[in-house]
């Protein structure tokens, strides 16, 4: 339990940080074949949409991630987290995150997110 909380912790980090780079070679690797996104504006995208939106550049910039609680369920977990930001404004802003991960040939890989502000 102690190794996948270390495993989902760090793949946590590399995705809040892959959201605030654009790196979709690193959402590439960590991204389930079947990985769905429900995005702030309520639009439903598949795993090629979503890396195709990553690669642009984002306007938000400071992306951090608090709060995170992740729950390891066997082979399942959920991570439920939020999140703070700068606008391009400069204004401060908070949004949540839930993302769900599988383990899925002995590999933690996102099959679900869900991304609110």
């Amino acid at each position: 339990m102690d190794q996948d909380l270390e495993q989902l912790t760090a793949l946590n980090r590399d995705y809040v940080a892959s959201v605030q780079n654009s790196d979709v070679r690193r959402f590439d690797e960590i991204l389930a074949p079947d990985f769905y996104c429900s995005n702030p504006d309520k639009s439903l995208v598949d795993r090629a949409a979503f890396l195709t939106q990553t690669a642009q550049p984002v306007a938000i910039k400071n992306l951090e991630a608090h709060d995170v609680k992740i729950r390891v369920l066997g082979d399942f977990a959920i991570i439920h987290a939020a999140t703070r930001y700068t606008t391009p404004d400069g204004k401060e802003a908070h949004g949540r995150y839930t993302d769900c991960w599988a383990r899925l040939n002995g590999q933690w890989l996102a099959v679900s997110a869900h991304v609110s502000r």
